[in-house]
């Protein structure tokens, strides 16, 4: 890449004069959402850089409520699917309709075509339900009968995980997982936030959010976002932590090695650079920082890493497996 010629002056203030309006979505979201920094930074990422979010946290905490809001301010179709163990493919992406008066079949289109999907508690539903998700996910299409449909630009899926429940739910599998951007982890408001958001509650005006923003700006603001600069040194920086997930003992963290399984995938080097670049364009600047890349490390490889029974055991997590990659790792 830097071979190129590139200037990065000019490309620096193009990108902050073009990413102006993330200040207008960030305002029109904080009318609604109290806090909750993490979560509409994540959304904006993945919107910005076509990327799917898988979210955990315990209910309550705005999930739906923000991306139906960001819906809102972008002027796109939202529709919440509750996953349950009983859901069908045909649920999600529509069935075929026979027409008396017609003599014929037609295409009765699913909730899944629209352009903001949360799939609230995802994990609940069975093996051909996720697969039924997956090929929308990965594909951006919908097959129903023998027919084929596009789904509209944007799509992005949000998917919910409840941390606590466990009884009565189904494991991803690694390959939908690995499909996911981001794994966000969403934290419980301070009390000042959550002050605030007794008072909005409670008083007679629930704020509401604007739109603000059409969708053809969020996929110009795409395309800008390919062109942001990411260095040969932080490309390197990006392969050097993938593959000491993958060969830890090389990193001096020999450590590691009986603690994952399996390391993350070529999915998680084009997505930290991928969401690096969403990052750098949401600060309004034409480059990525080595900073960026740590920022986003952790949601970009937590559900990517295969821990060990030993790990289990040992109550090790895949964030205790990044800080040491991160710590190890030499920054550029």
């Amino acid at each position: 890449m830097e071979g190129q010629t590139i200037d990065i002056q000019e490309l620096n203030s193009k990108i902050e004069n073009e990413s102006a309006f993330i200040e207008i979505i960030r305002s029109e979201m904080q009318k609604v959402i109290v806090g909750q920094k993490k979560l509409v930074d994540s959304l904006l990422i993945g919107l910005l850089a076509d990327g799917h979010i898988l979210l955990e946290g315990v209910p309550g905490l705005a999930k739906t409520l923000a991306i139906n809001t960001l819906a809102t301010i972008v002027d796109g179709k939202f529709n919440r699917i509750q996953f349950t163990p009983d859901l069908l493919p045909a649920d999600l992406v529509g069935t075929m309709v026979y027409s008396q008066k017609q003599d014929k079949f037609s295409v009765k289109k699913g909730p899944i075509f629209s352009n903001f999907i949360l799939a609230d508690e995802i994990n609940r539903s069975p093996a051909k339900v996720q697969s039924a998700l997956l090929e929308s996910m990965q594909e951006r299409q919908v097959t129903i009968g023998e027919e084929t449909f596009k789904l509209d630009k944007p799509f992005m899926v949000l998917a919910t995980q409840n941390p606590i429940e466990q009884e009565g739910t189904y494991p991803l599998p690694e390959a939908q997982v690995d499909r996911f951007m981001l794994k966000t982890i969403i934290t419980y408001p301070t009390v000042e936030e959550e002050r605030l958001i007794i008072r909005q509650n409670i008083g007679q005006d629930y704020p509401k959010a604007s739109k603000a923003v059409n969708l053809d700006t969020i996929l110009k603001a795409r395309e800008l976002v390919r062109e942001i600069h990411v260095s040969n040194k932080i490309e390197n920086y990006i392969l050097d932590l993938v593959f000491a997930t993958r060969e830890p003992e090389k990193f001096g963290l020999k450590e590691l090695k009986d603690l994952i399984s399996y390391g993350a995938s070529p999915r998680a080097s084009i997505n930290l650079a991928l969401a690096a670049k969403a990052l750098a364009f949401i600060k309004h600047r034409g480059y990525v920082f080595p900073e960026d890349i740590k920022l986003i490390a952790y949601d970009v490889l937590r559900h990517r890493i295969g821990l060990t029974y030993e790990a289990d055991a040992e109550n090790i997590t895949q964030d205790d497996i990044i800080y040491k990659i991160l710590n190890a790792v030499k920054v550029p």
